[in-house]
């Protein structure tokens, strides 16, 4: 009986030690982290260009049909 707690004392030393020293270990051999991701603003100008273009597609076939046609809606 004691032998076993004598063991267990022991192991319970060495996981205390591995709990202290493993998060500086890890740390140390971790990448530095990315840089922050900055934006000149060419991607939000992209997605409003895109944006009006399908409304101006819309548009257009939408007005297209009252062109093409002999009722006069307005």
């Amino acid at each position: 009986m004691a032998s076993s707690r004598g063991v267990i004392g022991a192991v319970m030393m060495i996981a205390l030690v591995f709990a202290i020293i493993s998060p500086a270990v890890v740390a140390s051999h971790s990448p530095a982290p990315a840089p922050a991701l900055s934006s000149d603003g060419t991607s939000i100008d992209q997605g409003i260009a895109y944006v009006l273009m399908l409304a101006a597609l819309v548009l257009t076939y939408l007005i297209h049909p009252l062109d093409a046609s002999s009722h006069i809606f307005f």
